[in-house]
């Protein structure tokens, strides 16, 4: 029997509401179809970003860590590149990232955190100067936010999932967006070359740590001062207003260290944020910050490998060692070092270092789903590697793409395997 035009668009209105658009992107997938009206059904997973390859593998978040799919995270890869070669002030910085923190390769993916229904995956793409969101059923980009500047670097989720905040490295700004609709709620000025940055209190406030000038080799301490302003801003989520500036090198001074570099790197808070751990360029190290007194408590060098230089300006964009993660009970922490080529398990309390873990170029390390393990990214062996909190030693490494840094926990539909694009 033949159907009127208004009787078909009344049935592809009905179908919408009983298959929305997350169920739709699940039948892409071939997952199947939750019951009409109930949520999709989430598998917890770690994303590996590739960064010069430009994809993300995703992998298992615990146990065996193995692989699960992966993502393109450039698709618009020559939509992109004519743009940037068509504009000689934005290929001469494209360019300028490929010799310099790129150590001459494109960076095409820094971090990426997913939505809260699992549906896409949020990048950060260094080298386009942008954050872009990807639907994890098809591939294709759902939207893409241009950062001011010329290069989009570290981002972070807020706990409840809706806001990505992310870090342009050339306008000394910190973007925060809606994880959804990828538009701007709010940014704020930061210190030289923001890095890294970390949601508090909830979600109520961000902080920003900025790490200055990485790409020259001006890298012996007499030439400190062309480093630039560098210095944390912590600011209110609600206003985006500054509430509390910290210049690590008064701490640093005043602990009696004026030979290290102000520049915080990664960092770790403890469970109840009531201490700071952080590593600063040029340190095989890291620091304890004791929040409520504004005081640098106690210092961790870690052992250096005979095989690596000391010749700062071989140090991988000014950092010797880069990644830290804590486990949730926050009584251990793990740290990447980067160019010594390990990692290890340190007791929080004495401060007691683990065993070695050889790794090639670690340069991120997170906390497993089950929160056992630490996971590092290996740049220089394209893989990354589980290590036991409870012993310090390597459980497992899984191959991954070109250049893995940045690991983050995410969701996909339950039974996903990589887009069907």
């Amino acid at each position: 029997m033949r159907t009127s035009p208004r009787t078909r668009r009344r049935r592809s209105y009905l179908s919408r509401l009983a298959y929305p658009t997350s169920a739709v992107a699940l039948l892409a997938t071939g997952a199947a179809v939750p019951a009409t009206g109930a949520p999709a059904a989430l598998r917890e997973v770690m994303f590996v970003g590739n960064n010069w390859e430009g994809t993300a593998d995703v992998i298992a978040s615990r146990g065996s860590f193995a692989k699960i799919g992966r993502v393109n995270i450039i698709p618009d890869k020559d939509d992109r590149l004519r743009e940037i070669y068509l504009n000689p002030i934005k290929l001469a910085f494209f360019l300028g990232i490929r010799n310099g923190p790129g150590e001459g390769h494109d960076q095409f993916v820094d971090d990426m955190y997913t939505t809260p229904d699992g549906a896409s995956v949020v990048a950060s793409r260094p080298s386009f100067a942008d954050v872009v969101s990807i639907s994890l059923a098809t591939g294709r980009i759902n939207w893409r936010f241009p950062v001011s500047g010329f290069r989009a670097d570290h981002m972070a989720v807020s706990p409840d999932g809706r806001r990505v905040a992310v870090s342009a490295s050339t306008s000394n700004t910190v973007h925060v967006l809606d994880i959804v609709t990828g538009q701007q709620v709010g940014s704020f000025a930061t210190g030289d070359k923001p890095h890294e940055n970390v949601f508090t209190g909830g979600g109520r406030y961000l902080w920003n740590m900025s790490i200055g000038n990485v790409d020259t080799n001006l890298d012996d301490p007499g030439w400190d001062f062309t480093k630039g302003d560098r210095h944390i801003t912590v600011v209110d989520t609600t206003t985006f207003r500054q509430v509390k500036v910290i210049d690590m090198r008064d701490r640093l001074d005043a602990f009696g260290r004026r030979d290290l570099s102000d520049a915080v790197r990664p960092v770790a808070f403890t469970p109840d944020e009531s201490k700071l751990y952080f590593q600063v360029s040029f340190f095989n190290g890291f620091l304890e910050y004791d929040v409520a007194t504004d005081k640098i408590t106690r210092l961790k060098e870690l052992p250096k490998n005979p095989a690596t230089s000391d010749d700062r300006t071989t140090f991988v964009n000014d950092s010797r060692h880069h990644g830290m993660s804590m486990n949730p009970a926050g009584t251990k922490l793990c740290v990447a070092g980067t160019m010594d080529d390990y990692a290890t398990v340190v007791d929080r309390a004495t401060l007691q270092q683990g065993a070695l873990v050889p790794a090639v170029k670690p340069y991120w390390a997170t906390v497993s789903g089950d929160g056992s393990a630490c996971v590092i990214s290996e740049a220089g062996a394209d893989q990354v590697t589980a290590i036991d909190f409870a012993t310090g030693q390597k459980l497992v490494s899984v191959p991954v793409g070109d250049h893995p840094q940045r690991v983050r926990i995410g969701h996909v539909p339950e039974g996903w395997t990589g887009p069907a694009a």
